[in-house]
């Protein structure tokens, strides 16, 4: 197709079966590498898809610092429970082997006050 402020293209002359000169098809071409709008458009379509992929390398990139953070943060409280649980299961046996030895104790209290009432009783009745 031919009109003003477009090139003609040799595919829209073959659609119409009329053939192209030389002259002219080179000229369409350079007129389409010159063309100011093809030239912002190849350097906007670049621009941009090395912008997307800086900014994908930069989200990735900080996206993965964070999540880095995020389990060294998780292990460090799960080390800081894990200590805590130590403690707390070292003083709950330490309060059991306490409670044992107490228990043994008043078992032994309770028999020597069995045999003293025992004797006291003995002597009562006797």
């Amino acid at each position: 197709m031919t009109g003003k402020g477009s090139p003609m293209t040799l595919r829209g002359a073959e659609n119409k079966g009329s053939k192209l000169k030389l002259a002219e098809v080179e000229h369409a071409v350079t007129y389409s590498e010159n063309s100011p709008a093809k030239k912002v458009k190849t350097h906007s379509t670049k621009s941009p898809a090395a912008d997307v992929t800086n900014g994908f390398d930069t989200a990735w990139a900080d996206a993965v610092r964070e999540i880095n953070h995020i389990l060294s943060k998780y292990s460090e409280v799960l080390r800081e429970r894990a200590e805590t649980d130590a403690a707390q299961f070292e003083e709950l046996e330490s309060i059991l082997s306490e409670a044992v030895s107490l228990e043994s104790q008043l078992k032994e209290k309770k028999e020597h006050l069995r045999r003293s009432l025992a004797v006291i009783s003995d002597k009562l009745q006797g």
